[in-house]
């Protein structure tokens, strides 16, 4: 098939996203013009998540609204969902390639040479087509190419994608299956496509990846060639990027060494996202995840004390098989006491062909409904708690390029959300303000001042 139009549509992670621009550069490449969701495209790209229970749920509902803007569309799925349940997926109506983890970056040349079957007719709420989706997915071992990938023009900052798979073996989480290995490119090649990106005038690169701390597994065998520790180090050093945010990173990999380099660096903001899922050493255990309670109570002290003003989120998971009222509450006090600055939180979700779902204990839906309300609420009382800390604090801002009501938005180093009066002169540049006061809406206002050193 030829394209002249491609539209997609992105579920899931800042991971995702990076993925997302790296296929619509490909059609680009090809001469398909990309447009928006709406604009009735001959080509529709769906990039799923699994990380809840809801995948099929919105792939399907997706899936209409490409074929409501155009009856006539092929529908392509990628993504994790579309490799865990590739057959499923293809017997959705309107689908018409479901391609797996080791084939979606070969999307644009798949579908150029698929022949594809006109729709028998044009029906409400989508097109009939004559077969099942064609489901181009290898078993996920064959995965083992790393693909780099990177939003850029969608957003001020660039989501670089440095590393992907896990080898973990958390009970409740799918994303070896959907992913699979731990893999990455080399120092070497992300500096390069670093220095690329700032000499497009990007300001500010958030490192992303399934397992980011795991970074250096490289090669066909699979060989730890480098770590994390040494492409930190390297990207410190490219003077040409203003700015390096690291997205998220296990407790258990965040060494001392990061820890330190950021808190010495210009260039990387001290802002951390560590994954937490439960407070309860019970249910870390039951979790299977790879530290506990006092490995992570450390890496917070550690970060606060070398650098006290970092701001620190948290990923937890509540209504894990197992955890009573007691476990809870312990989680919840475990987090109100840390020097924190936010939190995201998750009702548990079974999934498939995961450990989790077969342990004792399942917890009704409503008490997760409700633990997560406990903890959302927390969340946005740490969240405002830091934000009041900071107020009357000289620091810099990267303002992005959405405007609402006559106000443009923008982070902190430490991660901090600020809005201020719109000025076109202020999209896209990084400028000294003085914090001033929280706002009704939960944000930072603030004033300028003049240039900080």
């Amino acid at each position: 098939m030829t394209p002249q139009t491609v539209a997609f549509y992105t579920l899931g992670c800042k991971l995702n996203f990076s993925e997302t621009s790296a296929l619509g550069r490909q059609f680009e490449e090809r001469g398909v013009r990309r447009v928006e969701f709406e604009q009735g495209a001959d080509l529709y790209v769906v990039n799923t998540c699994s990380v809840t229970d809801h995948a099929d749920r919105k792939c399907r509902k997706v899936v209409q609204q490409a074929l409501k803007y155009n009856p006539q569309a092929f529908v392509a799925i990628v993504g994790c969902y579309a490799q865990l349940k590739p057959q499923e997926i293809a017997q959705i109506p309107g689908v018409g390639a479901v391609l797996g983890a080791a084939e979606k970056f070969r999307l644009a040349e798949i579908l150029t040479e698929l022949e594809v079957e006109t729709p028998t007719a044009a029906l409400a709420g989508g097109a009939a087509r004559p077969s099942a989706g064609r489901v181009f997915a290898s078993p996920i071992s064959e995965a083992t190419e790393f693909h780099p990938a990177q939003s850029l023009g969608e957003r001020t900052r660039t989501f670089l994608k440095v590393q992907d798979g896990c080898d973990y073996s958390c009970s409740f989480c799918t994303i070896p299956l959907a992913r699979g290995a731990s893999r990455s490119g080399s120092v070497a090649s992300v500096v390069e496509r670093v220095e690329k990106l700032a000499a497009q005038g990007v300001k500010e690169v958030v490192l992303t990846g399934v397992n980011l701390g795991d970074f250096g597994v490289q090669g066909p065998d699979r060989q730890r060639i480098e770590n994390f520790t040494e492409l930190v180090q390297a990207l410190d050093k490219v003077a040409g990027m203003q700015r390096f945010r690291i997205s998220s990173c296990e407790p258990n990999l965040l060494t001392d060494e990061v820890i330190q380099t950021v808190a010495a660096s210009r260039r990387f903001m001290p802002h951390f996202h560590l994954p937490l899922q439960s407070g309860s050493d019970k249910i870390l255990g039951l979790m299977r995840r790879r530290y506990r309670r006092a490995l992570y109570t450390d890496r917070v002290a550690r970060i606060k004390e070398l650098m006290p003003h970092a701001g620190i989120g948290v990923d937890v998971i509540v209504g894990f098989p197992g955890e009573t009222e007691a476990d809870f509450l312990e989680t919840y006090h475990f987090l109100n006491e840390l020097p924190i600055s936010y939190l995201h939180v998750f009702p548990y979700s079974e999934r498939a062909n995961t450990l989790a779902p077969t342990l004792k204990g399942r917890v009704p839906e409503r008490v997760r409904t409700e633990r997560t309300t406990q903890l959302r609420s927390l969340s946005e009382k740490k969240k405002r708690f830091f934000y009041e800390q900071h107020a009357g604090f000289e620091t810099n801002v990267l303002f992005e390029d959405d405007v609402t009501d006559g106000r443009v938005e923008g982070y902190t180093p430490n991660y901090i959300r600020v809005a201020a009066k719109y000025d076109p002169l202020l999209v896209g540049e990084v400028r000294p303000l003085r914090l001033t006061q929280v706002n009704a809406l939960g944000l930072m206002e603030a004033e300028e001042v003049g240039i900080l050193v």
